[in-house]
């Protein structure tokens, strides 16, 4: 499938050329891509007209559970697909191009936390590992790889092993990240308490009905008091993009340049906020092959400079396993 621009177009992109680059995309995957095709045509009577970014029609998340949601016709190199508790219908993502993912978790990484090789990777993500077909553990596995450092890898329920290897580490004063599942970095900190003053503590979201479920604000502080932290990192991210945000502290998000968010009315589809409370709209152009304009089914909070929070999940949503937090 050959596109319309250079793919480094996408990670090149800044606020100026933003709206150009997509409504590109965006007519690319209106006639390319059946399933947006048919949706787009079902509620816009002027699909060709250039819109502003938060005009642009999204697809319900929901699509990636029934459908094949691809932009042209490839045979995918992988296949990614959300969690989900049993007996539910998980999203599936259909990847044409894996260098594309890689190169959209690398950028947006290093942006907010320079090179990975600069950085000791340690994946606590039990649930992940023990199922295929995760995007988080192929996004940390790669990162593992690139770090180039010998103590790197993956952690299951081997909560000494690594408590142990946090203390050689800060002894070291290696720059650590901990990139972890919500329930287990719990679990971890309750055993084992420590004082970090070189590792960064990311969480990804994840109780899977695993306890009492907390708001992000009493997850964090119960994090933050018992490894000694001044703030929990986060990530935002799912199996259906290809993009994350990622916050330094307070469940702040930020986005890279090629990804923005905005928020829609829950009484109201079609009337969309660039700022306040409602339902999480994003567009990922680094999701050239598949669809870059998604409704969610999270609740955020959006602020004037483009940042987010996310406030839980719209009433009867199916349970994911990154979106567990509620108010």
């Amino acid at each position: 499938m050959v596109l319309p621009f250079d793919i480094n177009n996408i990670f090149s992109v800044n606020e100026s050329s933003f709206d150009d680059l997509c409504n590109t995309v965006f007519q690319f995957q209106y006639q390319y891509n059946p399933i947006y095709h048919k949706w787009v045509d079902l509620i816009d009577s002027l699909p060709t007209k250039r819109k502003i970014p938060q005009n642009i029609p999204a697809l319900p998340i929901s699509f990636f559970k029934e459908q094949r949601v691809t932009t042209g016709n490839w045979q995918e190199q992988k296949v990614f697909e959300s969690s989900g508790t049993t007996g539910m219908v998980t999203s599936r993502h259909y990847l044409a191009d894996l260098a594309i993912y890689e190169q959209a978790f690398i950028q947006g990484f290093e942006r907010q936390y320079g090179s990975i090789k600069n950085w000791c990777v340690l994946a606590l993500l039990p649930a992940y590992l023990e199922r295929e077909n995760s995007s988080l553990v192929y996004m940390a596995n790669k990162m593992i790889t690139m770090s180039n450092h010998t103590e790197s890898g993956f952690y299951l329920y081997n909560y000494a092993e690594l408590a142990s290897k946090l203390t050689e580490l800060e002894l070291l004063g290696q720059p650590t990240l901990l990139l972890g599942v919500t329930f287990a970095l719990l679990d971890f900190s309750a055993q084992f308490p420590l004082q970090l003053k070189h590792t960064v503590v990311m969480e990804t979201g994840g109780m899977k009905g695993r306890g009492r479920e907390l708001t992000r604000s009493e997850l964090h502080k119960t994090l933050i008091g018992r490894l000694g932290l001044k703030n929990i990192h986060a990530e935002y991210g799912m199996t259906e993009l290809l993009s994350q945000a990622y916050s330094k502290g307070m469940g702040r998000y930020y986005c890279p340049p090629w990804m923005k968010v905005f928020v829609r009315k829950e009484d109201d589809p079609f009337e969309l906020l660039t700022e306040g409370t409602g339902l999480i709209q994003i567009v990922d152009l680094a999701n050239i092959f598949s669809c870059s304009f998604i409704a969610t089914q999270d609740i955020g909070k959006l602020y004037e400079d483009g940042s987010f929070e996310v406030l839980g999940r719209m009433d009867h949503a199916d349970i994911r396993g990154c979106s567990l937090l509620v108010l």
